[in-house]
């Protein structure tokens, strides 16, 4: 009896290894691509319309068309076309931001930021391999809060309302979010919980987009512009 478990834990291990090495080497791969996407959109000057398409568009993919094809190769196909329109949705924020006098520096601490929260947050669940699987709850719920709170402020924005305080701290509520997220989801996919590397990866990368923006709304505001 002994024996076997000691094989099934190993297997498990194992299993959990490679889907982790998968999950981040994609993550890197994605996130290049979205960079590069990103790019091709500042230089043809999109407008904030043609990026709010192309972000529903790309959660349209993740939400009806990635759970049908995740065990296959058209999968991953829809993997890199999700992040290559989320990348070219973000080109007409950042030529927002980039248009402030100090637009580089905002952009610049952004990204250091959420690459500091990512690392960090990763480095302790890698090397805990603490089961974080408590932060269900508190992730699902967040999740529907988040949808409810958005939805609320761009209601009040549309009839004229000034929201600005409340956007703040709405960015401020999903920095906190995401980080829980990307801690359940690295736990999971270290503990053997996670076993679709294309699942694991969408979940990581929609986490580091979604801290992205929220650091450069955050760190926008405390702009002279």
């Amino acid at each position: 009896m002994q024996e076997l478990y000691t094989q099934t834990f190993s297997t498990t291990k194992v299993e959990a290894n490679k889907v982790l090495r998968n999950t981040y080497m994609l993550l890197s791969m994605t996130l290049v691509f979205s960079a590069v996407t990103a790019g091709i959109s500042m230089a043809l000057n999109l407008g904030h319309g043609a990026g709010l398409v192309m972000n529903l568009v790309a959660l349209g993919l993740i939400w009806f068309v990635l759970p049908r094809t995740a065990n296959s190769s058209t999968g991953l196909i829809v993997v890199f076309a999700f992040t290559g329109l989320i990348g070219a949705g973000l080109g007409p924020l950042l030529n927002h931001y980039l248009a402030f006098a100090n637009g580089s520096s905002i952009v610049l601490q952004a990204l250091g930021g959420t690459a500091f929260v990512f690392l960090g947050l990763s480095a302790y669940a890698l090397t805990t391999k603490r089961d974080l699987s408590f932060l269900r709850g508190f992730v699902a719920i967040g999740l529907m809060v988040m949808i409810v709170a958005m939805l609320l402020l761009l209601g009040a924005s549309l009839f004229g309302y000034n929201v600005s305080g409340l956007s703040l701290a709405f960015s401020a509520g999903v920095i906190l979010l995401m980080s829980a997220l990307i801690l359940y989801q690295t736990s999971e996919i270290v503990n053997g919980g996670e076993t679709n590397y294309l699942l694991a990866t969408t979940s990581l990368y929609l986490s580091i987009i979604n801290l992205f923006t929220s650091l450069l709304h955050l760190i926008g505001a405390g702009s002279d512009e």
